[in-house]
């Protein structure tokens, strides 16, 4: 491919890096100031052994921060962008499973089971749009608008 598509690409993929990256950051927000609540949408699914769903609760959440912020700020941008399609298709498996169960609560994506929409084939939808922007990301952006590009400019002599 040539440079000048490659840029284009690059730069049509910026706006979904940042847009993935804050809904992770804004996904994990009401799971690290609840992870009881988080904890109890986990076990909903019921896919973990109950002896994990506590340290899924805890730890799940840290990292979608962490890659999202990464994510939006254009660090390390590929392996960002993976860690996110990777949680995707884990929350597509997991939520898959839920519905081939046909069980019936909130996602516990974004708010507790009370205040969240009920799961269902739109939840499933939105999913998949988001694991498709994970992916062109991750073939597409090359990190030059973010820090990646940022750091190998300065590195550069």
């Amino acid at each position: 491919m040539n440079p000048r598509a490659r840029a284009w690409l690059a730069y049509l993929a910026l706006p979904v890096r940042v847009y993935l990256g804050a809904v992770f950051v804004w996904a994990s927000l009401y799971k690290i100031a609840d992870p009881h609540a988080f904890g109890l949408s986990i076990a909903t699914y019921d896919v973990l052994p109950l002896g994990l769903v506590n340290l899924m609760a805890i730890c799940l959440p840290w990292v979608e921060v962490v890659v999202g912020l990464a994510l939006a700020a254009g660090l390390w941008t590929r392996a960002s962008a993976l860690a996110v399609a990777g949680m995707m298709v884990m929350f597509m498996v997991a939520l898959g499973l839920a519905l081939a169960k046909d069980l019936q609560f909130a996602c516990g994506c974004f708010a507790s089971a009370e205040a969240g929409e009920e799961i269902g084939p739109a939840t499933m939808l939105r999913d998949g749009l988001w694991l498709a922007g994970a992916l062109y990301v991750l073939v597409a952006d090359d990190g030059r608008f973010g820090l990646d590009g940022l750091l190998a400019r300065r590195r550069r002599p």
